[in-house]
């Protein structure tokens, strides 16, 4: 015992001057909890960052067009424009559901002060299912031009990375010169579905054809069709439980969940003509039953002709305004979502065009550009686009204009020219926002589940990206504005 007390000293002693260590116990038992402090005192901080955000939306300048979507004499007060906006704007920055978006502003006074409510509550604001009326009711016409409310401001004064880029709205200080650098890129927005193949597709329709008949037989005199259903199940099965499926017997197993689903289809054509109730189905079952109908004309075409792909192809049942979208790319050639064509202009989002069904991104140049010329009174001095962009078309507007293409110039490369790795680089911007967007605010995958709420979805990704980027240069400008001061004084001083 001696000897291992003796080492212990002399490892204490060969510690060099200020290395000696100790550790305090801390009182176990906390506080009672109305002593406890609050950062704050009590008061909220003008510099947090949802404070500075709320002041750079104007809420009541759409508060009219908000309210157009209620009755002023029938039903309950509706939640105002504010907490409505709010809501999904804070949805969105953090990335959490509806559920934990209303436990976040039912726990934080800042995100309560930045939907509207003048004191503290304990109690929630509204309940999470409102999460889904706010996407329905504020549309992605008031997303934009909030969207624009919120880039004006900021364009009227340019900005370090692109330049002066515009002196007012269209219509005011119109210059003959080009000005300022427009950058334009489309991408694939996937929605939330599990990845689609034709036998998956086939036996999900089956499965609930299986259950409308079941609705509609409830309660009705007679035998029930006979659907084959455990069959229909283990010849599925057969096939994608395979791991390796050869041609042949996909073929074999599609015919077969073709023939289910026309049987099924028919017991409920029958049905109906026999009266069967169609009002024992609800809303769903009756979209789905339609749905159904199309995909398997859809695939029937496809097998018959054996073909692979189909004009205004279904790929979700529940969601049939989902198209597949050939990007070209390797690992994921084919996504599933909306295309959607972005601008981006001193650092700031603009949502160009947006559509679930695939088009040429090129053909939408002469629109953006002329958009960019509405907006600030004069065409872009340069145009930074890919590959796809530079037809002779595109090329030839732009030339006629005197507006600078992205990219070599078409036929043999000239001595000094800027080569392709070049004018890759210019477009590093705008890839970068399509990154910040699907990695940090949802853009990846759209979690909403009706066409309108994901196009809701969608702008106000754009617009917090926006707003963020209006936080940077604020915090930037007041860090800028402290280093001059202190370098001033310092200067006097000395």
């Amino acid at each position: 015992m001696k000897k291992v007390q003796g080492k212990f000293d002399v490892a204490f002693k060969n510690l060099a001057p200020g290395e000696e260590k100790m550790y305090r116990r801390e009182n176990p038992e906390q506080m009672k909890f109305p002593n406890f402090s609050l950062p704050f005192g009590g008061k909220l901080s003008p510099k947090n960052r949802w404070v500075l955000m709320a002041k750079y939306i104007k809420w009541d300048k759409l508060e009219e067009k908000y309210a157009s979507h209620f009755s002023e004499k029938m039903g309950a007060p509706a939640k105002p424009f504010r907490m409505a906006l709010g809501a999904l704007i804070i949805k969105e920055r953090l990335g959490i559901s509806d559920e934990e978006t209303v436990a976040q502003i039912q726990e934080n006074p800042y995100l309560q002060y930045f939907i509207g409510l003048e004191e503290f509550t304990m109690k929630a604001p509204f309940d999470a299912s409102m999460m889904v009326h706010f996407r329905k009711r504020i549309t992605p016409e008031m997303i934009s031009e909030i969207n624009e409310r919120i880039i004006g401001e900021e364009d009227t004064h340019g900005d370090a990375d692109g330049g002066k880029t515009g002196d007012g709205p269209s219509g005011e200080n119109e210059s003959s010169e080009n000005n300022g650098t427009l950058l334009i890129d489309a991408t694939c927005v996937p929605a939330d579905i599990k990845y689609p193949t034709d036998l998956n597709l086939l036996n999900e329709g089956r499965e609930k054809l299986e259950n409308i008949i079941d609705t509609l037989h409830d309660g009705s005199p007679g035998k029930k069709p006979r659907t084959y259903r455990r069959k229909a199940r283990r010849a599925y099965l057969l096939a994608a439980k395979k791991k390796k499926l050869t041609l042949k017997m996909l073929r074999k197993a599609l015919k077969k969940q073709l023939q289910f689903v026309k049987r099924d289809i028919d017991h409920i054509q029958n049905m109906i003509q026999a009266g069967a109730d169609l009002s024992k189905l609800s809303k769903k079952q009756y979209r789905d039953l339609l749905v159904i109908g199309e995909v398997y004309r859809q695939q029937k075409e496809m097998y018959d002709e054996k073909k692979n792909s189909i004009d205004d192809r279904i790929v979700s049942i529940s969601q049939p305004y989902v198209r597949p979208i050939a990007r070209g790319k390797a690992g994921t050639p084919t996504e599933f979502g909306a295309k959607l064509s972005l601008s981006l202009v001193n650092g700031f989002s603009r949502v160009e065009h947006i559509s679930w069904n695939n088009y040429n991104e090129s053909t939408l140049l002469v629109d953006h550009v002329e958009k960019f010329r509405e907006r600030y009174g004069y065409y872009p001095a340069s145009v930074e686009a890919d590959k796809i962009y530079r037809t002779r078309e595109n090329r030839t507007y732009c030339s006629s204009r005197g507006i600078r293409l992205s990219g070599p110039s078409l036929g043999r490369p000239r001595d000094g020219a800027p080569k392709e790795k070049e004018n890759a680089s210019e477009r590093n911007p705008i890839e970068g926002k399509f990154g910040e967007s699907k990695r940090k605010y949802g853009l990846g995958r759209i979690m909403a589940k009706l066409e309108c709420t994901s196009m809701s979805t969608i702008g106000i990704i754009v617009l917090v990206m926006n707003l963020q980027k209006r936080l940077r240069l604020l915090l930037a400008h007041i860090f800028k504005w402290l280093f001059v001061s202190n370098f001033r004084l310092c200067d006097a001083f000395l």
